[in-house]
């Protein structure tokens, strides 16, 4: 039997996206990307400093930054890509301080990433439905409860569909988010996902809901049987209402580094992935994976999540991003 539980409008807790006490709060978005990514920045940032320490684009330096750019997961092809471009740049500007050259691969990494900036509009179909998908871990399900706060914040109505039926617990960890955002969530003990999901949009459409927010089970590429299942879940959607989902969007960690290439990879050829939403860079100093995901996959970066707070979840935006770990 389908479950349909209403949550009951909570106050969304100002301190911590987990529920947690103690998290100190930091005003305005830009101060928080900086604190989210500060791994990233102590890693990479700080270093680039270093390294061009010297005002002059020799072996050595290119060396050097070839080091730090791959150790910040960037990838041998972005690094390449960059290290190119410093070099043009340097030599068309006639930079010759330490400044002028860290501002050229700033900008350099800044052209690269900017083709990832597309932000998600979902006033094109009512109900607009998002599939999500990803492997158990990278925080799918709680970016499900923050893309809900986010929307309902932009005026949108939400509904969620619980179709992770596999991962013990998964169903009441997204009920939890469905209480503390007021929304509603349709799920169901135990049973077919595809089933759910169909339910849920049949109940969107009914009673006008802007936007489907639906998960699925967690699951590995190799695991074939749940990529053939997620197939499935694809098919059924398109179903319940023609054309959808009009967004498939795949969560990555950010702590996957090379690993999470493979894993767009392996969910493009099953689902078509449209667009990306990159978790957890607060916890990692790996957030050149970004680069390497704009040479080799450039999939739209929707949004990217730097903490744990409720509104830690944001739409990327490319000169932020490289702003915030190049100061």
């Amino acid at each position: 039997m389908f479950e349909f539980f209403r949550g009951s409008h909570v106050q969304a807790d100002s301190e911590s996206g987990n529920g947690e006490e103690g998290a100190q709060p930091v005003s305005g978005w830009h101060e928080r990307l900086k604190v989210g990514l500060s791994k990233t920045r102590a890693q990479f940032g700080r270093q680039v400093k270093s390294v061009f320490s010297r005002a002059r684009v020799d072996d050595d330096l290119l060396e050097s930054l070839e080091t730090l750019l791959i150790s910040s997961d960037a990838g041998i092809d972005a690094t390449e890509y960059l290290l190119d471009e410093l070099k043009r740049r340097v030599k068309r500007e006639g930079a010759e301080t330490p400044e002028k050259i860290r501002g050229a691969l700033k900008e350099a990494f800044l052209e690269l990433l900017l083709p990832l900036e597309k932000p998600l509009d979902v006033s094109t179909h009512k109900p607009f439905i998002i599939l999500l998908a990803g492997v158990n871990g990278a925080g799918k399900t709680t970016s499900i409860g923050k893309l809900a706060k986010y929307f309902q914040a932009h005026g949108r109505s939400v509904l969620l569909a619980a179709g992770d039926t596999f991962r013990a617990a998964a169903r009441e960890q997204l009920q939890a988010w469905g209480e503390r955002n007021g929304v509603t969530v349709v799920s169901q003990a135990s049973g077919d996902p595809a089933a759910v999901i169909f339910d849920a949009i049949t109940s969107a459409r009914a009673r006008g809901i802007d936007v489907v927010l639906a998960d699925t089970a967690g699951r590995l590429p190799t695991q074939i049987n749940l990529m053939e299942e997620i197939t499935k879940v694809r098919r059924v959607i398109g179903k319940a209402n023609p054309g959808a989902p009009h967004e498939t969007l795949l969560v990555i960690d950010a702590n996957f580094g090379q690993n999470a290439l493979r894993q767009m990879d392996a969910f493009d050829k099953a689902i078509g992935v449209d667009g990306l939403i990159i978790t957890k860079l607060d916890g990692s100093a790996k957030g050149g994976i970004v680069a390497a995901i704009a040479r080799q996959y450039p999939k739209p970066v929707r949004f990217i999540g730097v903490g744990e707070r409720i509104d830690d979840l944001r739409p990327f935006v490319a000169r932020d991003f490289v702003e915030a770990i190049f100061e």
